[in-house]
């Protein structure tokens, strides 16, 4: 998983760039076997590095996994933020900038189908260590689309009914579930088909009314 941070250079980027191998041999393994089963050795093996490398930059595995979330639902978030900002620029509507961020939720998704696995298999579990860390990430990436609701209410663009946190959850879930079902059963689907049956249901154009 590619991180936006690094600059050509330097210290800094040269132990990002090794943080970047082991969140990606990390989130391999652990798609492959499993938390458990997937050992710190076997991390390191798959980045090629030491073992000392992988403890160099992460206490343990618990908080190199913690760490992988908290990266991939950044860089989730930072294309929410992104597609809904450029949104705005050009001029679009609120219902425009989420239409914008279902696409970025799917192209996130279609370039690391592996880390939206754990990620929602993740959000299922009560008993790990970073739950706490999960749901403070999750809480980010949904409060950018809680904030193109809010924005769309107080512009008349949308009822002053409509239950902002759910809703903004529920789009999101809708994004994921959506993606993962496309993965794994409809692979034979393009992105734009997936974005386009997901737009429909956004814009309420399924009840054929015209």
């Amino acid at each position: 998983m590619e991180s936006s941070s690094a600059t050509p250079g330097g210290g800094r980027t040269r132990r990002e760039a090794t943080r970047q191998r082991l969140y990606e041999a990390a989130v391999t393994l652990i798609a492959e076997q499993g938390f458990s089963a997937t050992t710190v050795d076997e991390i390191a093996e798959r980045a090629g590095v030491a073992k000392g490398t992988v403890y160099y930059n992460f206490a343990s595995k618990s908080v190199l996994f913690e760490e992988l979330l908290r990266h991939g639902v950044g860089l989730l978030t930072a294309s929410l933020r992104e597609a809904a900002e450029r949104t705005a620029r050009e001029g679009g509507s609120r219902v425009d900038a989420l239409d914008a961020m279902v696409r970025a939720g799917l192209v996130f998704i279609d370039r690391y189908p592996a880390f939206t696995q754990l990620y929602v298999a993740e959000l299922w579990r009560t008993n790990r260590a970073w739950q706490s860390t999960l749901m403070v990430v999750r809480q980010e990436a949904v409060a950018v689309v809680e904030g193109v609701l809010r924005e769309g209410v107080e512009g008349g663009e949308f009822s002053e009914e409509i239950d902002v946190p759910l809703t903004a959850a529920a789009l999101v879930g809708m994004v994921l579930v959506a993606a993962l079902d496309w993965k794994s059963f409809q692979p034979e689907r393009s992105l734009d088909d997936v974005h386009a049956a997901l737009s429909r249901l956004l814009q309420g154009r399924v009840s054929g009314a015209r």
